[in-house]
């Protein structure tokens, strides 16, 4: 199996604020496109089931290639931030494939 080259995060208690750890710009100075994902309950299912999603969603922002720059699940708010790189119609792209694989995921919303 190939190792994802997007780094997922989950997260339960954060030491810094969100805004201070997800990057506002990419490695050339251009800003990037933000977006929230939220799965609710997620929190409450048995340990397996949030480790396979998880999984699923790490699987699904590794296809995106370099195009995602940052994802960051909070565990505590059910909640995916995602940051990538501004190409037109990638936010409600990558948004749709959650969805297939998470039905339950919803986009909250975007920067």
């Amino acid at each position: 199996m190939d190792l994802p080259r997007v780094s997922l995060f989950p997260m339960i208690e954060a030491a810094e604020p969100l805004r201070k750890r997800a990057p506002a710009v990419d490695e050339n100075g251009r800003a990037l496109s933000d977006f929230m994902v939220i799965i609710p309950g997620l929190r409450k299912r048995p340990d397996m089931t949030i480790q396979r999603t998880m999984y699923d969603i790490h699987r699904i922002l590794s296809g995106f290639g370099d195009k995602v720059v940052f994802a960051e699940f909070n565990v505590a708010l059910n909640l995916l931030w995602v940051s990538i790189r501004p190409v037109t119609g990638m936010r409600d792209e990558i948004a749709r494939a959650l969805r297939n694989s998470i039905p339950d995921a919803r986009l909250v919303s975007h920067i």
